[in-house]
């Protein structure tokens, strides 16, 4: 497991603008980095002429390591929409979604409340979509950078949230007496 606390190290001394930064450390960072004891000798020994090799060798390091860290938070929310593609797209996709999860008593609830049934309609046919291209990217190349799923991923799950939100306010809305006698008297 990559040590993020050191990652943000290394990013603090990278964004140190370079007339400032304290090489001795870079070197340090560095010999952490490539655990090659050689090599940090030898900048030691002419540290004030080796800013250069040190500012791209601990640049280097910190691209991989920050792509390492995107890729797995990437590979993380893969595995949510996976969890979430199973749960609901499939089933939707086999369902007459109009009649699944409507309440009997949907007609009598306020609009609000019909409006966040409605809008989950339209949200799970948002998700269909967003899974369709997730989909047609990683079949166009097999290796789809994590930078072009990612915006789709996080779409998705945001999409999901919401859709939770939704349900959790449309089944457990509880229809008041007073609302339901204004009802009945029409």
């Amino acid at each position: 497991m990559m040590d993020n606390k050191f990652t943000e190290l290394i990013k603090q001394w990278l964004e140190t603008p370079s007339n400032q930064r304290d090489y001795s450390v870079g070197a340090l960072y560095l010999l952490k980095l490539s655990g090659n004891q050689i090599m940090y000798r030898n900048i030691v020994a002419q540290l004030d002429r080796r800013h250069d090799f040190i500012d791209y060798q601990i640049q280097k390091y910190y691209n991989f390591r920050v792509q390492s860290l995107t890729h797995e938070q990437v590979e993380e929310m893969q595995q949510q929409v996976d969890v979430i593609v199973a749960e609901h797209l499939s089933l939707a996709a086999n369902a007459d979604e109009h009649k699944t999860g409507k309440r009997d008593d949907h007609d009598s609830l306020p609009d609000e409340i019909k409006a966040k049934y409605v809008e989950n309609l339209s949200i799970l046919q948002r998700m269909r979509e967003l899974h369709l291209k997730l989909r047609s990217l990683s079949l166009d190349t097999a290796s789809c950078p994590d930078s072009e799923r990612y915006p789709f991923l996080k779409e998705l799950i945001r999409l999901d949230k919401k859709m939770h939100e939704n349900w959790e306010a449309y089944d457990h809305f509880v229809i008041s007496t007073e609302i339901q006698k204004t009802r009945s008297k029409k």
